[in-house]
């Protein structure tokens, strides 16, 4: 095992870790060939977990990434369903393009939605959201029943998403919500297993923010 550290300047630490990764896909998974638009957003991703499943397991469908793109061009909101997600996600890059971020989790009214109706604060929180009437990303990193409500909301003609990120984690229902919103008709980037996170879900959404400042 070779324990010489690598003497690296801390400015230099991500372009040395993104370095690493373009090593290790290509003496690893020679065979993996990424969509040039895709690239960044799993790069970003693998960056941030060390986890190279993602290669595997992240879903883009209906052209995520140019719709995703577009929606923040045009300073669309990002919707969170955890403080962890908000607090990740470049909001100086949002506000820059015009945009803010949400998290309604903690709001008093959404916890008395939820225990009136006998449903999840996340469930109450995507409700509220759905009532700003306003287009919307969503980047939902830990509820599998935010996506639930995203998905019943959308099916009711209630809520028309600009893009969902859906890549909660854990073990009830994840995998199940997931295969849900890969049903819609609506751009989604999509964690397919029970891995994910409110890293991801913020990474995704940084990943999209920094290839829109970088052109600027």
């Amino acid at each position: 095992m070779n324990l010489e550290l690598e003497q690296i300047k801390p400015v230099d630490i991500e372009k040395r870790s993104f370095q690493i990764i373009d090593e290790i896909l290509k003496k690893e998974y020679p065979d993996v060939l990424i969509k040039k638009e895709e690239e960044p957003i799993v790069k970003r991703v693998i960056h941030t977990t060390a986890d190279f499943e993602y290669l595997d397991t992240l879903c883009f469908c209906h052209d995520a990434v140019k719709r995703g793109k577009e929606a923040l061009q045009r300073g669309v909101c990002i919707v969170t369903d955890t403080q962890m997600v908000k607090s990740g996600i470049n909001k100086k890059f949002v506000e820059h393009l015009g945009g803010e971020v949400y998290c309604f989790m903690s709001d008093e009214d959404v916890a008395q939605m939820a225990k009136k109706q006998n449903i999840t604060r996340a469930m109450a929180s995507m409700d509220k959201a759905a009532a700003l009437k306003k287009p919307l990303i969503f980047a939902i990193g830990n509820a599998p029943t935010a996506l639930v409500r995203i998905y019943e909301l959308i099916e009711k003609k209630q809520l028309q998403p600009e893009l969902i990120i859906g890549v909660p984690v854990g073990f009830v229902n994840v995998v199940q919500a997931k295969q849900m919103i890969l049903t819609l008709d609506v751009p989604s980037i999509v964690a397919k297993s029970r891995k994910g996170g409110s890293n991801v879900a913020a990474a995704i959404c940084n990943a999209l923010l920094y290839e829109l400042i970088q052109r600027k």
